[in-house]
C-alpha cells in the first residue's frame, strides 16, 4: 500500500492541474497512511500549513487536536490518523477567508487514496465544504443542524463545525456542541484508537 500511495502522491504533483503548485515547489499537503483508522476530511490547507508543509499547523489544528483529545505526537506520528482536505493545495484568500477548495479535486483523488487506506474506522467532517460533498445534504440543511444531527451519520461520518476562531461565536450560540458532541468525539476517537 505503501507503493500505491506514493504513486498516487507523484500523480497529484505531475497532473497538469497541480502543476502551477509543482513548478514553485509546493507539494500536496495531506497525510495518508496505510495504518491510518481514522480520517479527517476538511477544506483545504491554510497558508501556514503550505508554507510549513505541516497540516493543521494552525489555531484551528489545535483546537482540533483539543476537540479530539489527541496529542500532537498521535495526530502527526502514530499511523492511526489521516488527513485529506477536499483540496491537497492553500486555494488563496478571499474577501472573508480563505477561498473554497477547487471544484474536481475531491472526486479526482480521494477515492483512490481512501481505497489505500482499508482500516478507516470513522471519517471527520469538518466543517460545510467537507459535510456538503461526503453526505450529499440538501441546501436546506445548515451546519448546524447537520452537525447537532451527527448521530444519525454515524459509524461512518461524524460532522464537525470548523475549529477556526473565527467560529468562536457559533460554538458560543451552540453550547450543546461542547457539552454533548465533544464529549462524544473523544469517546469515538478513544475507543478506535
Amino acid at each position: 500500500m505503501v507503493n500505491v500511495l506514493k504513486d498516487i502522491f507523484n500523480r497529484i504533483k505531475a497532473d497538469p492541474e497541480n502543476i502551477q503548485f509543482t513548478n514553485k515547489d509546493i507539494e500536496p499537503l495531506y497525510y495518508a497512511a496505510s495504518t491510518a483508522k481514522i480520517l479527517i476530511i476538511g477544506q483545504a490547507p491554510g497558508k501556514r500549513a503550505q508554507n510549513t508543509k505541516i497540516i493543521w499547523n494552525d489555531r484551528s489544528g489545535t483546537r482540533l487536536r483539543e476537540w479530539m483529545g489527541v496529542s500532537d505526537d498521535t495526530f502527526y506520528n502514530s499511523g492511526k490518523i489521516a488527513v485529506l482536505p477536499l483540496d491537497f493545495y492553500f486555494p488563496g484568500k478571499g474577501k472573508s477567508g480563505d477561498l473554497p477548495p477547487r471544484e474536481g479535486f475531491a472526486p479526482k483523488w480521494h477515492a483512490q487514496i481512501i481505497k489505500a487506506m482499508p482500516d478507516i474506522e470513522l471519517t471527520l467532517l469538518v466543517g460545510s465544504y467537507a459535510q456538503r460533498y461526503y453526505l450529499k445534504t440538501n441546501s436546506q440543511m445548515t451546519l448546524t443542524d447537520i452537525v447537532k444531527n451527527y448521530r444519525s451519520y454515524l459509524p461512518d461520518y461524524f460532522p464537525l463545525v470548523h475549529p477556526s476562531p473565527r467560529n468562536q461565536i457559533w460554538i458560543k450560540k451552540n453550547p450543546w456542541f461542547e457539552e454533548k458532541v465533544l464529549p462524544d468525539l473523544k469517546e469515538y476517537i478513544y475507543q478506535i484508537l
